[in-house]
């Protein structure tokens, strides 16, 4: 079985058990913590992942990062994945946890590239159409890069649309090319 797979389920399992609990926020915020802690000390993944490591050192070294600043039901839950020699999986299941959390409360997340920073004004239009269209919140993440020229590209779960300028002109080169051939 897949490593993805795996992590899927026991992030499932974390939404439930955290669901059944009342602990569902909390736990979403320690996974976001969690997930965070590793992009910010990738150490601390090749620990879990390393198999020579023995499962109390790495318990010890989780509740020495975490015991104070996470839920009970996280902690029993790293516990758990350590114990099944799953610590490896440990930020995988965080990620997954999050996107899980994200279907269960309808947010949507969202992705606008732009030629240059976005105003306010035009965040605010995007995120009012975006959850229009879904009935949800949403989530948006700007990026600048100047390459587009002008324009934007909007990536919403798997769609995207493309009003770019250097898409366009991408476009008009390639149809030019194949006109004159």
């Amino acid at each position: 079985m897949s490593e993805i797979t795996v992590a899927i389920r026991y992030a499932k399992a974390l939404i439930d058990l955290a669901t059944e609990q009342k602990a569902l926020e909390p736990v979403h915020k320690d996974m976001e913590l969690f997930i965070h802690t590793i992009k910010a000390n990738p150490q601390l993944n090749a620990v879990l992942a390393n198999p020579i490591i023995y499962h109390d050192k790495k318990i010890k070294i989780l509740d020495g990062i975490f015991s104070d600043k996470v839920s009970k039901v996280t902690i029993l839950f790293f516990n758990l994945m350590v114990n099944k020699s799953r610590a490896e999986i440990l930020y995988p299941a965080a990620l997954e946890f999050v996107n899980q959390y994200d279907v269960v409360k309808n947010i949507t997340n969202a992705t606008v590239v732009s030629a240059t920073e976005l105003s306010a004004a035009n965040k605010k239009t995007i995120i009012a159409e975006i959850e229009a269209l879904t009935k949800g919140t949403v989530k948006l993440t700007a990026k600048v890069d100047p390459a587009l020229i002008g324009g934007f590209i909007l990536t919403v779960g798997d769609k995207q649309v493309d009003t770019s300028i250097s898409s366009s002109l991408a476009k008009l080169k390639k149809e030019f090319a194949h006109t004159a051939a």
